[in-house]
């Protein structure tokens, strides 16, 4: 017996919502603990100096500074100043 009965293509016609996913604070900009610098899906990014990487790969502020991003041997650093 067919659920959708006298619809078109309904069914499978769905869609997720985005990830949000990218850089939120860029260098130079001025952060307080507890904000996000980055969202991710693995270490684009690293955690420098200030920041953590929490376990969704997100780096957050830990102290109150300025944002800086470093490059180190083939990897870019964010790090608060």
């Amino acid at each position: 017996m067919a659920h959708t009965k006298a619809q078109k293509a309904v069914k499978g016609n769905r869609d997720s919502h985005a990830r949000r996913l990218g850089v939120k604070l860029y260098g130079g900009e001025v952060v307080e603990p507890g904000n996000i610098i980055i969202r991710q899906k693995g270490t684009r990014f690293w955690a420098g100096d200030g920041t953590i990487l929490t376990n969704d790969f997100t780096i957050q502020a830990v102290k109150k500074g300025i944002v800086e991003f470093i490059q180190k041997q083939g990897k870019t650093y964010v790090k608060v100043v």
